[in-house]
């Protein structure tokens, strides 16, 4: 069964085979399965015994999050007979996306060049550690690796606590989202040129451009931007700050924001100091102010802070784990934790799309394949025969 609503999506119109393994890729194949396109995820026959990165986790949260809304094949990409299956597909395919090590595709003879030759509209889409060319392109790319190398860990954390990764896969699914909206790009330029190009997106570049501001304050002012911990690099005072029974976050950098949080304090006298008089002054003299709100917030509840500072129209916010993350009311409006029925798991829900179509919005259609859950299904629409299907399955070719 592949769908299970006959609803179609923004994307349907779209096939895309999955090559991808671990995160930045199923990521970027996530956005596109979730808005309708027909995606094929091709992984290796299990008797090959070859590690996609997940071992015995394939029922757990993470890849369940990463891979609902495919089909899944299994396909012997080492095995001539396996590449004719696989260009059999690609030549029907508007989309490939890979994200091996940038030599594999080449070697396997998958590459950009090679399957446009039979079919010129593919967009085909790589994701890489440090780029398909370039003194680090043969590097093995991880996550961390490229927090450390990008500059994020080194502006997070404390200050003076040595450099801090970021608590998710920042790098990784910041790549899989610039890839996705370079593949919907590219499939808007077809629809003129009639072509389709190379996609190419790096962990590293992903993540030096996540920086944003902080990457421009070198770049345009020459500053090294330091370890800020919960304080917000520019916009003084915005910070964490302790309350009776726990912990707040408070955003008050604007003037008028400042001025309304000193009131909704009873701390009006704050305003006046001339250390505090100025955004830059604020900025400079940040560990005091922050000391002197601190004295106030300790006074009362989280509960009750926010309520107060609501009403005087200051931005604040408490700090949830994740389970009163899901349990907040605006959560549940929104219905990000999307329902799916998995055939072994049952009811369980997922992180949905954090945008909305008013038209044609996104759906978990189906959970996680198992795999090669459409193997005989996908082949037969190659035009294969129930014959072929099990004598290529007999020599580990499918």
């Amino acid at each position: 069964m592949t769908n299970n609503t006959s609803r179609r999506g923004p994307l349907a119109r779209f096939k895309v085979v999955d090559l991808t393994r671990v995160r930045s890729g199923p990521t970027c194949v996530r956005q596109l399965a979730d808005w309708g396109a027909d995606v094929i995820m091709i992984e290796s026959p299990p008797k090959l015994e070859l590690s996609d990165g997940w071992g015995d986790r394939r029922h757990g949260p993470d890849f369940q999050n990463l891979h609902r809304n495919k089909r899944a094949i299994t396909l012997n990409l080492k095995d001539p007979e396996g590449v004719a299956i696989f260009r059999k597909l690609t030549d029907g395919a508007d989309v490939v996306v890979e994200n091996f090590r940038p030599d594999v595709k080449f070697r396997l003879g998958i590459d950009y060049e090679t399957l446009r030759k039979t079919n010129p509209r593919l967009v085909y889409a790589s994701i890489s550690g440090f780029g398909q060319d370039g003194p680090y392109a043969k590097r093995p790319g991880f996550d961390q690796i490229a927090q450390g190398m990008g500059g994020l860990m080194a502006i997070t954390g404390l200050p003076g606590q040595g450099p801090v990764r970021a608590g998710i896969a920042v790098a990784d699914s910041s790549a899989g989202l610039y890839c996705a909206m370079g593949i919907l790009t590219a499939l808007l330029e077809r629809e003129v040129s009639g072509e389709g190009q190379w996609v190419q997106v790096s962990l590293l570049q992903a993540m030096i451009a996540m920086l944003d501001f902080q990457a421009a304050r070198w770049l345009v002012a020459k500053e090294v931007p330091p370890q800020a911990g919960n304080d917000h690099p520019t916009s003084i005072p915005t910070s964490v700050y302790p309350t009776a029974d726990g912990h707040i976050n408070i955003a008050a950098g604007e003037q008028s924001m400042w001025e309304r949080l000193c009131k909704a304090l009873g701390a009006e006298h704050l305003v006046a100091k001339p250390e505090y008089a100025t955004r830059s002054s604020r900025s400079e003299n940040r560990e005091q102010i922050n000391r002197d709100i601190a004295e106030c917030t300790r006074r009362k509840s989280s509960r009750e802070w926010i309520e107060i500072l609501e009403k005087n129209g200051v931005a604040c916010g408490p700090i949830y784990k994740m389970d009163e993350v899901f349990a907040d009311a605006q959560v549940e409006h929104v219905g990000i934790a999307a329902p799916v029925k998995h055939p072994a798991l049952g009811d369980i829900r997922l992180v949905g799309q954090p945008f909305a179509l008013s038209r044609t919005p996104s759906e978990i259609r189906s959970a996680t394949p198992e795999r090669g859950e459409h193997t005989d299904e996908v082949m037969r629409g190659l035009g294969y025969s129930d014959e072929q299907i099990a004598d290529l399955r007999r020599r580990i070719v499918i």
